[in-house]
């Protein structure tokens, strides 16, 4: 590793042992960074000062220029008045605005760590997290400090923005000349990004400053290819690395601009693309099936580019989407672990059904349980490594994650003969009933077709005879009966048999997480108990 710039090296002193470590592959030209790198610089000197990058809902627009103003003015504040050094880790809470932006730029550019998190997390969420990256700095949005205020996190010193007062963050006195970005190693330690939280104590993910650039030199470059006049929009909230990729990084290194939502639902979604001339969107497969049925009314002409990750793409979902709109999703899986997407396709490589194929840079393949590489049309686990990989912040969960050089996501996946990953289920996720392997999404994606579900997750139940059974957990449309039968004849003509539910469980609203990721852990307990 290079020479350090933190001054409070507490997050290199908590990296994971070096045999710990997956390989790490440099092999585009562009992912060859030099050994001082600030990633926010890199981001914010990127694009004409003239040029817009950042657009809200009440029609304001910021530029390139005035948003490095106001990225620096930040970073004077924090490292003068407030006393953040590099090193320290800094706890970013709000919605998603131009100014939660700009306080994470700030952050790396001075060279401290950037700990988003989500403005949905409730107190003793935030305890948590604050306890495990030792936070004792936070920048949050007036409308979203109670919790955390109530969070009691020792040491936490809270500075607010968006309010009135005098020691709000952008009232506070600040020299107005530029801030010379901490001249940081490639390999210090920008952002500290937590699991969302579907099994289990969260884990906090070290990401480098070079990688923040790799996943735009990857995934964003090669697959996504962005322009300069492109507008994003999205979902995902700036505490989840989908949202941080591609909502600020990808479109800033572009050159782009981005119109952040504070509220992102399907609702508000259709109205932003058609005023704000929308070209680049990003969210879940649940949103985009919600937004089909809000399409009448709504012009989405200006879309070109439509990207979903966070859970399995029905193909279902897929050809509805490209037969009303006529654009191809990106489907894509990524991990928090990884930051963003490494594997995927567009364009007339996509194959619905299937993820993809590894974004350039990466490299996939699909493993047994011993590290042996299974037959192509056979599953497994998936394995990745690239230019970025897993490192837990002082977790002995690393060396579940991390073997031989791979990083294990936890998928299991079909590798088809033509290259092609397909998705089969999470390894946890899989159903084994009287013998039988069941892909709880298969049977989702089938019932998915029936034109009264709206949303389904399917898990499995212990059961004496079988060792476990089918559970359907589906949502319908309004008006719909709840008629297990008519599911179970249309799933009969759709699945072999024994993929069949045998009990199907009717709910207003499946379990997400704040990122809007399926808690299938609690499908599995309340079937648990029936």
């Amino acid at each position: 590793m290079h020479r350090s710039a933190h001054v409070d090296t507490f997050a290199r002193d908590r990296l994971p042992a070096p045999d710990e470590w997956p390989e790490l592959r440099f092999d585009l030209p562009e992912l060859r960074y030099p050994a001082r790198l600030n990633c926010a610089a890199e981001l914010l000197e990127h694009a004409e000062e003239a040029r817009p990058v950042f657009h809200t809902p009440d029609g304001a627009t910021w530029t390139y220029g005035e948003l490095r103003a106001r990225v620096d003015r930040i970073a004077h504040v924090l490292t003068g008045d407030l006393g953040v050094v590099p090193g320290n880790r800094v706890l970013l809470r709000g919605p998603t605005t131009p100014w939660l932006a700009a306080c994470w730029l700030a952050v790396l550019k001075a060279g401290a760590i950037a700990v988003t998190v989500l403005a949905q997390q409730r107190p003793q969420e935030l305890a948590t997290l604050g306890e495990i990256a030792l936070v004792r700095h936070a920048l949050c949005d007036i409308r979203a400090v109670d919790d955390l205020a109530k969070a009691d996190i020792p040491g936490l010193r809270i500075t607010t923005y968006g309010g009135d007062g005098p020691d709000d963050l952008l009232g506070r006195p600040a020299p107005d000349t530029p801030y010379p970005a901490v001249d940081t190693a490639a390999d210090d330690v920008a952002l500290i990004a937590f699991t969302s939280g579907t099994t289990g104590r969260p884990k906090g993910c070290m990401h480098f400053h070079r990688d923040v650039l790799a996943v735009a030199d990857t995934f964003s470059k090669h697959v996504l290819r962005p322009r300069a006049d492109d507008v994003f929009t999205g979902s995902p909230p700036l505490g989840f690395t989908f949202g941080l990729g591609g909502l600020v990084v990808f479109p800033m290194r572009a050159g782009a601009s981005s119109l952040l939502l504070e509220q992102a639902g399907a609702r508000q979604l259709l109205p932003a693309i058609a005023e704000h001339r929308v070209s680049v969107l990003f969210t879940a497969p649940t949103a985009y099936r919600a937004m089909l049925e809000r399409l009448d009314g709504h012009d989405i002409s200006s879309l070109r580019r439509c990207v979903s990750a966070g859970e399995n793409l029905p193909a279902a979902t897929w050809r509805a989407w490209h037969e009303r709109t006529g654009v191809r999703i990106i489907n894509g899986i990524g991990a928090t672990e990884l930051l963003h997407i490494f594997v995927s396709a567009a364009d007339d490589a996509v194959r619905p059904g299937t993820t993809g194929v590894p974004v350039p840079g990466w490299q996939a393949r699909v493993q047994d349980a011993h590290g042996a590489p299974v037959p192509d049309g056979k599953p497994g686990l998936l394995a990745v490594r690239g230019p970025v990989g897993c490192r837990y912040l002082a977790d002995p969960r690393q060396r579940g994650y991390v073997r031989d050089g791979w990083n294990i996501t936890g998928d299991t996946y079909v590798r088809e003969p033509d290259g092609y990953f397909r998705y089969v289920a999470r390894a946890d996720d899989m159903i084994i009933s009287a013998g039988y392997n069941i892909a709880g999404p298969e049977v989702e994606d089938a019932l998915l077709r029936h034109p009264d579900v709206v949303e389904a997750a399917v898990v499995g139940r212990p059961d004496e005879a079988r060792g476990q059974v089918v559970v359907a957990c589906t949502v319908l449309r309004e008006g719909a009966p709840r008629d297990p039968e008519r599911l179970r004849a249309f799933l009969r003509a759709e699945l072999a048999p024994y993929k069949c539910p045998r009990e199907f469980v009717f709910l207003d609203a499946l379990p997400r997480t704040a990122t809007g990721k399926l808690q299938r852990f609690r499908l599995r307990d309340e079937g648990d108990r029936q």
